[in-house]
């Protein structure tokens, strides 16, 4: 790899960093914080954090195209690029949109969906990605014009939607995404798709100098836009590599997830009751989340669950997983 794409990852990441340090104290002035409900004294924590990833992320990309473009005389696979782009840009200005309206108006289980359907269109109309797929019982499939039409759109609005579930603890959002786009990032680079693997790592830089603020005591929280965001992010890396079953194994955790609050119909929280000394319990007689059933496990091996413990539980199931994934491909 030339020396020079490690730019691009360094650009990511400091732009992050120092874009996420200016925006608290803006943040703060224009009344956008919200309170840390696992905390027992309920501090009031930034919110949107999801700004200054996306400008780390963006800034790295197009260092990226500059240089290919340029200096390596390689436009081909920029039109992926800025589809990749355009996709990141609709669905985060969606997440923005919820952020700012959804703790008084709230958008309805159908409306998230549905606004992030747009986001799929940029990857939809360059047909990206290989419709032959790994079917069960059939096999290698060719899908055809269904892949672009059905199967991206699907994989972006659910892995957008999905990714925006699994939330509400400090470092859990942006450790779980690391995880996530590190693991699809080294498979792309083994299997010869480098400029999906640089997508990967501009990502995890920003993610990573995010990290810095958002893990506990987190500073700032990351919001509905850098949720959405970095869920189409992984489906959108995933298409490109043609690493599906991949991204299917490392999102169990949200399908299971996504079972258990169907028990409520959606309506329970994902945090959990945090007593007096600042240890976490169960919030529900039934468990609702999969943050719930990490809680009462943690509870049952030890007498007691931090924040902390629960997160670094989940980052390690997530960690399992990808690995698991992984050997699919290596």
């Amino acid at each position: 790899m030339n020396p020079l794409l490690l730019v691009s990852i360094a650009i990511s990441f400091l732009v992050t960093f120092f874009l996420t340090n200016k925006w608290i104290p803006a943040a703060k002035r224009a009344g956008l914080i919200g309170k840390d409900m696992n905390k027992p004294s309920r501090p009031e924590v930034v919110e949107m954090g999801g700004v200054a990833v996306l400008g780390g992320i963006l800034g790295g990309l197009l260092f990226y195209i500059g240089l290919n473009t340029f200096l390596f005389n390689n436009s081909s696979f920029n039109l992926n690029l800025f589809a990749t782009i355009s996709t990141i840009l609709i669905i985060t200005i969606v997440g923005f949109i919820d952020d700012l309206l959804g703790w008084k108006m709230g958008l309805s289980q159908l409306q998230k969906p549905l606004l992030t359907i747009p986001a799929a269109l940029p990857m939809m109309v360059i047909n990206a990605g290989h419709s032959s797929v790994e079917l069960p019982i059939l096999g290698a499939t060719d899908l055809g014009i269904l892949y672009p039409l059905v199967v991206v759109p699907i994989g972006i609005v659910g892995a957008a939607n999905g990714f925006n579930m699994l939330a509400g603890y400090n470092g859990l959002e942006a450790g779980m995404g690391l995880i996530m786009i590190s693991g699809i990032g080294l498979v792309s680079y083994l299997t010869g798709s480098s400029h999906v693997a640089m997508i990967c790592a501009v990502t995890a830089a920003a993610l990573v100098a995010f990290l810095l603020f958002n893990w506990y005591p987190a500073k700032i929280f990351p919001g509905n836009g850098f949720t959405y965001m970095v869920g189409s992010i992984i489906a959108c890396v995933s298409i490109l590599a043609n690493v599906e079953k991949l991204a299917l194994i490392i999102f169990i955790p949200y399908f299971l997830d996504f079972l258990l609050k169907a028990r409520s119909r959606m309506k329970a929280e994902e945090f959990g009751k945090p007593d007096s000394e600042g240890f976490l319990k169960k919030p529900y007689d039934k468990y609702y989340a999969l943050t719930h059933v990490m809680i009462d496990l943690i509870i049952r091996i030890k007498g007691k669950a931090s924040e902390k413990e629960v997160v670094l539980s989940m980052l390690s199931f997530e960690i399992l997983l990808v690995v698991v994934g992984m050997f699919v491909y290596i």
